[in-house]
């Protein structure tokens, strides 16, 4: 491979980190998504696998069509071809994405929801993920305070660390203040909560359970369909993870049993 091919695709793969699984919130770099990723001068081939073969045809046509289009928007990208392996929509879903047909042209009157929607949707219940993990950090470096105290605090009182960081690109997505200042209990409207605190925090504390608890779920069936796909995978961020034995999941649905 020479420099140029390589220096490519570096920067093919690096493109793709900006890809999200919108239900699990994480890139599908680090899931462990891409299967292959080829670059000769212009031309641009990735094959793309999930955990199973009935992950949501929206999710996945999402996935694959974002990653078609962040490796497009590259400026030396003259031809983009992203096909998803092992799908039981895969024909339909290669087909629309090489005929660039958009998700309705894909899949008619089966598309039943707006993929904007979705994505908007997702975004919000990361935001919310996002904030339960700082809030909860912050309460456990300052043993004294309740939830009810939760009101106020501002961002600048958080840690710089990564559950932060996480916190504040999810927030500047959603178009929420970023500013130390900001109180950081707040709705995805950028409205605080009033009232009991203790209950917005068990529901915000359902919502990252479930996202994390999917994602832990959906990283162990990639590695069972597609063994070595551990290779590819990237931690969690640390303490994200929660035993599998409280939570029955399926890509797509959540059924807690328990917390």
């Amino acid at each position: 491979m020479t420099t140029a091919t390589s220096t490519r695709k570096d920067e093919a793969y690096t493109a793709l980190g900006v890809v999200l699984d919108p239900e699990l919130d994480e890139p599908i770099t680090d899931l462990g998504f891409v299967r292959s990723l080829e670059v000769d001068d212009g031309t641009v081939h990735v094959h793309l696998r999930l955990p199973t073969s009935f992950c949501s045809p929206n999710f996945a046509y999402l996935m694959a069509g974002d990653s078609k289009d962040v490796l497009t928007a590259l400026p030396w990208t003259e031809h983009v071809l992203v096909e998803l392996d092992d799908h039981h929509d895969s024909d339909k879903i290669n087909a629309g994405l090489a005929a660039d047909a958009g998700y309705r042209g894909t899949f008619g009157h089966e598309a039943e929801e707006d993929l904007e929607e979705l994505r908007a949707t997702f975004r919000r219940k990361a935001y919310v993920a996002a904030m339960e993990r700082s809030l909860m950090a912050w309460l456990r470096a300052n043993p004294d305070s309740t939830e009810n105290d939760l009101a106020a605090v501002v961002l600048g009182d958080l840690a710089d660390d990564r559950t932060s960081t996480a916190l504040l690109r999810r927030r500047e997505a959603l178009g929420l203040r970023v500013d130390p200042a900001a109180p950081a209990l707040v709705d995805h409207t950028g409205r605080p909560h009033t009232g009991d605190l203790t209950m917005v925090m068990r529901r915000a504390r359902a919502t990252r359970v479930s996202i994390d608890g999917n994602a832990h779920f959906c990283r162990g069936l990639l590695q069972t369909r597609y063994p070595g796909s551990e290779e590819q995978q990237v931690p969690r961020m640390e303490g994200a993870f929660i035993p599998l034995t409280t939570l029955t999941v399926q890509h797509g649905t959540t059924q807690e049993q328990s917390r």
